[in-house]
């Protein structure tokens, strides 16, 4: 699925007014580690995170600017991950670009990945500048820190299960609520808390964050697979070659037999593995069936957190946060 063109024309508008909300907060010496904290917000992306914070407040009544802290906050955090995600996982392009640590070293781009870290919560703070009551600022600081935790535990998990030769279907769903999910729960919460203090309202937002960020995560997984390198901005075929469990590969285990399956373990984890064998070994991914089965489970978890949006009044922003949980479990890059 393509980006449908209001869908890309909201996201456009949220960057600039994010990014240059960033760009205006993000600034010091030495230029280095600040070019190296930047590089991959001025790389693009598509600030879904950011989005649903605006889309939220909005759809609640409350303008875009007002959600700029919250806004900003998030993208900080997810690309605080994003940079410090490629180095453990060895990628050396990212939205297209070479990543942090290819450019700048392991040790900066580690260092930039903190700095990220703790200007989140700085930008966070500022909210109070925009009239936001102090419980609702303090509620926002303490929803994203448990994120970021929470994501630091997904992480963990995703690395723990490459050394795993079997790995439960709930755990990986346990791992992929905590490794994607726990942000866009949370960017979810942060722009309902921009405008209200209502418990039910903030439940339910919740509950759309979560499942539409493991729509999105499931939609990632089936990419690392099926998806085209020149559209998704980094190497196709990395989960196998890193040994990942991902839905497709532990449902394809759980399918395949004899020689089929113990070829695809052979390549599972083998970082000397070549393009023809990474090839075959997605081919028999494919052949399994668990593509289709993983696609069904996205289009599934996305709809749940279209249900969840039914506390929302109907209009415009309510819209958006419908598409973009459709556009989470069904796009291409």
């Amino acid at each position: 699925m393509k980006l449908p063109e209001h869908i890309a024309k909201y996201l456009e508008r949220v960057a600039g007014l994010v990014d240059g909300y960033i760009y205006a907060r993000v600034q010091g010496k030495p230029d280095d580690l600040y070019n190296a904290a930047l590089h991959l917000i001025r790389a693009g992306g598509k600030r879904l995170r950011p989005a649903i914070v605006v889309a939220v407040t909005e759809a609640l009544g409350e303008v875009a600017e007002k959600a700029l802290p919250f806004a900003a906050a998030v993208e900080l955090v997810h690309n605080f991950t994003l940079i410090h995600d490629d180095i453990m996982d060895k990628d050396k392009f990212r939205r297209g670009v070479p990543t942090v640590h290819e450019l700048w070293g392991e040790a900066m781009a580690i260092t930039a990945g903190d700095l990220l870290f703790a200007k989140a919560f700085e930008v966070l703070s500022d909210a109070e500048s925009k009239g936001i009551p102090h419980n609702r600022i303090t509620r926002a600081l303490r929803t994203l820190a448990h994120a970021a935790a929470v994501i630091a535990e997904g992480q963990a998990m995703d690395m723990m299960f490459e050394e795993l030769e079997d790995v439960d279907i709930d755990d990986y769903f346990q791992m992929i609520y905590k490794k994607t999910g726990a942000l866009f729960e949370a960017s979810a919460v942060l722009g309902g808390l921009v405008a209200t203090s209502d418990e039910s309202i903030l439940s339910s937002l919740s509950l759309y964050g979560r499942n539409l960020g493991i729509a999105f995560q499931i939609r990632d997984d089936i990419l690392g697979v099926a998806g085209k390198e020149e559209e998704i901005g980094k190497p196709v075929y990395s989960d196998i070659r890193e040994g990942k469990k991902t839905i497709v590969i532990i449902y394809a285990l759980s399918q395949l037999e004899g020689e089929e399956k113990e070829k695809l373990m052979s390549v599972l984890g083998n970082r000397q593995a070549n393009r023809e064998e990474l090839e075959e070994a997605a081919n028999l991914i494919h052949k399994s069936g668990a593509i289709e089965y993983a696609e069904k489970l996205a289009n599934e978890y996305a709809e749940k957190a279209i249900s969840a949006l039914s506390v929302l009044p109907d209009n415009d922003a309510k819209k958006i946060l419908i598409d973009l949980a459709r556009f989470a479990a069904q796009r291409t890059k």
